[in-house]
């Protein structure tokens, strides 16, 4: 494996608003995160995603720090938090881990979207998603697409599009083998498409926020007190478990996503 250096995954993040890691999960990694994401699948059955949102054509994890520690070597992992800081500056904290299988022939595209509906503030970029190919990402079995350099118009595609669910002149589709991770400006617009093949194609999404913004899911109340007491200082800090300033913006936040109800 050869990761970008971080001065050119800052360019790339900079002006396309995404970086493309192939090769980032090892191969014995990759099969114990895809054997944990179908089991829990299996376990939660039709309750699957409930702690969240649901999504139709497509199957769905959330609050998955709560679900083993195979998910928590996920969002501390030190190679990836590098590449979230370049995004997002020193002070971020985990949003939420969730995973997303778009079902075989769903006939669903995703409309385009920021996700948490947000846009850059005065202090700058707030949300920095990564998706984890846990399969093969094709043209045909439901890939992202992005629209390179839309994190930097300050605007939502449903403001300015008549229907984001179509394509976009510009839009880029992001393939790439299992075990890739794409570490993305969660403020581009972005989406993903229709899965027209008889396979699942199933993803871990890692989603990070600048510290003074709400949690899309609040860990301090979703994880269970053993999972809580379990956490090692650096977990604790990066999923904001004692930090007064989460609690006062996300409590009483209602759970936002990018275009699900």
């Amino acid at each position: 494996m050869t990761l970008p250096d971080l001065n050119q995954a800052k360019r790339e993040l900079d002006e396309r608003g995404f970086v493309v890691l192939e090769e980032f999960v090892d191969q014995d990694w990759l099969a114990e995160l895809q054997r944990a994401t179908e089991r829990q699948f299996e376990l939660e059955g039709a309750a699957a995603g409930s702690e969240f949102k649901t999504e139709s054509g497509s199957r769905r994890l959330a609050n998955l720090v709560n679900k083993g520690e195979v998910f928590q070597r996920v969002v501390a992992d030190p190679r990836l938090l590098g590449f979230i800081e370049l995004a997002l500056g020193t002070e971020f904290k985990l949003s939420s881990l969730n995973a997303r299988s778009a079902e075989p022939h769903n006939g669903i595209s995703q409309p385009l979207h920021a996700d948490m509906g947000a846009i850059a503030d005065e202090r700058g970029y707030w949300v920095c998603n990564s998706v984890w190919m846990l399969d093969d990402f094709t043209t045909q079995n439901g890939p992202i697409r992005v629209v390179p350099g839309s994190h930097r118009w300050n605007q939502l595609p449903q403001d300015v599009m008549g229907d984001p669910s179509e394509p976009h002149p510009d839009e880029e589709i992001i393939t790439g083998p299992a075990g890739t991770v794409v570490v993305m400006n969660a403020h581009a617009w972005h989406g993903g498409t229709e899965n027209r093949t008889d396979s699942s194609r199933t993803a871990l999404h890692a989603f990070y926020a600048r510290r003074d913004k709400p949690q899309q899911q609040y860990q301090r109340e979703l994880l269970s007190e053993p999972v809580q007491a379990s956490l090692n200082a650096d977990l604790r800090k990066i999923l904001a478990l004692d930090d007064s300033l989460n609690d006062e913006v996300t409590k009483n936040c209602q759970q936002r996503s990018g275009f699900l109800k």
